[in-house]
């Protein structure tokens, strides 16, 4: 892939190991700005799911692109919206393009996409993720970025139209890992890796208790 102007220096800006102190900050931004709906549901519309943070989301995508700049990935996928913005991020610190399922409430597939119907937990509705059959190819590696993960249906319904289309998932980035469901437990059993960069261990009594 050719070089673009201006980031060719990228490797440099990446901290060698994991940022304990920009990891602490993201801690406690989820704790200064989450509300927690439920023992199962954390908004987080401050940082994450409705406004965004440019500065603490170029060190998620910082962080991602240090975990995984050996993975040689040649494009970041995410879902659309809200896992967007860190996938951009991480895009554009790995130097590669950025791909988004698009979210459409339709009972047709496009026979140019590649489909998949899943269920969202938080917002209680059934989709089809659609990704054009022209963006993804065999020779594709995907790391797929997104903002956080649950029960993991629309996660899983991207894995199986990266495996229908023959490209190689490199690994799974997310935000936000909430260990009390089994979302990234499921991926994890399929041979993924899976790297988040905060575990939430429990919302019980309306407190965050993060995963060490």
């Amino acid at each position: 892939m050719q070089e673009r102007p201006g980031y060719d220096n990228l490797t440099e800006r990446i901290p060698q190991g994991r940022d304990q102190a920009d990891m602490e900050m993201l801690k406690n931004r989820i704790l200064q700005d989450a509300s927690i709906l439920s023992a199962d549901v954390v908004k987080l519309d401050a940082i994450l799911n409705h406004q965004v943070d440019p500065a603490l989301t170029m060190e998620m995508g910082r962080e991602f692109a240090r975990l995984f700049r050996e993975a040689g990935a040649t494009k970041v996928i995410t879902v659309e919206s809200s896992g967007i913005p860190v996938a951009f991020a991480t895009a554009l610190e790995l130097n590669v393009p950025l791909l988004f399922a698009r979210r459409k409430k339709t009972l047709i597939a496009d026979p140019d996409h590649y489909s998949e119907r899943v269920p969202s937990f938080t917002k209680g509705i059934v989709t089809d993720l659609m990704v054009s059959k022209s963006l993804l190819s065999p020779e594709d590696r995907l790391l797929f970025i997104d903002d956080i993960i649950a029960n993991g249906d629309a996660a899983r319904g991207l894995v199986r139209i990266i495996e229908r289309s023959g490209a190689e998932l490199v690994g799974f980035g997310v935000v936000i890992e909430k260990c009390f469901q089994a979302g990234a437990s499921t991926l994890r059993e399929q041979g993924i890796r899976v790297e988040p960069l905060v575990r939430i261990r429990s919302l019980e009594g309306g407190s965050i208790v993060f995963e060490e």
